[in-house]
């Protein structure tokens, strides 16, 4: 089954099934990106990887129950009964994301451009994913390197370079995903591209060596190609609501008349 939003789907926002769809995006536009940019450039899969601490709850079946005989010369210790506790056990995982380089063959393998597609990890306040995504951000802001950013998730704190308060000066519409590309040789820049949910993903620049051009990237076209190769159609309930935060009313009643029309509610 095809995708049935125009863009983006939200269901697939769902941390469930996000880890996957991470995968194949970053693996299907590295590879459209290779067949178009070889042999001059060299497109590197990479992996920024941490321990990620996930809390799980345990509640006891039953309360202890102590009997202390006092020892002679002892003071006698009387009869008790425990109120269970709560057991929280902290499970280290580690966790990967997946990234893009480009590289330059022709200068020593420099590279040139950097492609980050976030995860939920990356927009979780307070948190390690998020930390480490910042100080990378900053590094490459600091480089001659250009960077893309591509968030198609609604949750989270807000984390691209582009500042969000001169954004939303700029676009006044609300969007739900957004994409911000920072060019090296125009660093006050940024080309940026809302979208809602009713809207088609957009096709991008994505820069090259500087002076050297760049080439397009169609967003669209790979999110189609990953909803129906991981075969998500075959898993996603649409009889329920998109994974939180909620859309508005108006775009409640939007998804609800297009899925019916697709004859998925």
């Amino acid at each position: 089954m095809s995708n049935p939003f125009p863009g983006m789907n939200p269901y697939l926002e769902r941390k469930s099934l996000w880890e996957g769809v991470h995968h194949r995006l970053i693996t299907y536009a590295a590879n459209h990106l290779q067949r178009l940019l070889r042999p001059r450039y060299y497109v590197s899969l990479e992996e920024r990887m941490y321990v990620v601490e996930t809390a799980r709850e345990i509640q006891p079946d039953v309360a202890l129950k102590r009997h202390d005989k006092p020892r002679t010369g002892s003071v006698a210790v009387l009869e008790a009964t425990y109120d269970p506790p709560l057991v929280l056990q902290i499970e280290p995982m580690e966790h990967t994301e997946g990234y893009i380089h480009i590289l330059d063959r022709e200068r020593g393998m420099r590279l040139v451009t950097v492609i980050e597609l976030l995860s939920p990890t990356n927009k979780e306040p307070n948190s390690q994913g998020r930390a480490l995504y910042l100080r990378k951000q900053a590094e490459i802001l600091k480089s001659d390197v250009h960077l893309v950013e591509i968030d198609l998730l609604r949750d989270g704190e807000y984390t691209l370079a582009a500042p969000l308060g001169r954004l939303r000066e700029q676009v006044r519409q609300p969007w739900h995903y957004l994409v911000s590309i920072r060019r090296a040789d125009e660093p006050e820049r940024f080309l940026l591209y809302p979208r809602t949910v009713r809207e088609r993903l957009p096709v991008i620049p994505i820069p090259l060596a500087i002076g050297e051009g760049e080439v397009a990237l169609d967003l669209q076209a790979l999110f189609n190609q990953c909803y129906e190769d991981g075969a998500y159609g075959d898993v996603v309930d649409y009889r329920e609501l998109p994974p939180p935060p909620p859309f508005s009313a108006e775009d409640v009643a939007w998804m609800d008349a297009l899925l019916r029309q697709k004859g998925l509610r």
